[in-house]
């Protein structure tokens, strides 16, 4: 019963494992989820809202004064999009907050390419819309061997 309960801990635990990406090692995985081009934003646009957003930091969390959190290397929010300890909260992505979390960024651009189906696209953050909307973005792929 311990091991269960210990196991289904470490599962809803944030990874230990944090990882801060280079600007083209991003570029390159974002590249391999298939999000250059994904509903007409390029690769840039991805890279230059996670530099704004986290500083391309996986383990990025934001606490908001109303108990939310904005989370991982997009700061996806929990109000909306992931489960934290706030009960009753949509959870659209449906994951939990710490799976936003993970180097690997399965989950994040899982819940990135949900949000940007909704109207407002990448509009969504504040941060691109700020920072990289309408701007020439080339250097932030510029240099990177894909």
């Amino acid at each position: 019963m311990l091991l269960a309960l210990v196991s289904l801990l470490s599962c809803l635990l944030p990874s230990s494992e944090a990882k801060v990406y280079s600007r083209c090692e991003l570029a390159r995985v974002l590249q391999d989820f298939g999000l250059d081009g994904y509903r007409g934003y390029s690769l840039a646009d991805w890279v230059c809202l996670a530099y704004f957003t986290s500083g391309f930091n996986t383990a990025a969390v934001d606490h908001e004064a109303d108990g939310s959190t904005n989370n991982g290397i997009f700061q996806i929010s929990s109000r909306r999009w992931c489960r934290n300890l706030t009960p009753n909260a949509p959870n659209m992505c449906g994951m939990y907050c710490s799976d936003l979390l993970n180097p690997n960024l399965k989950d994040t651009v899982i819940c990135a390419m949900k949000i940007t189906q909704e109207p407002q696209g990448l509009g969504y953050w504040e941060a691109w819309r700020h920072h990289c909307q309408g701007k020439d973005l080339t250097d932030w792929v510029d240099g990177c061997d894909f």
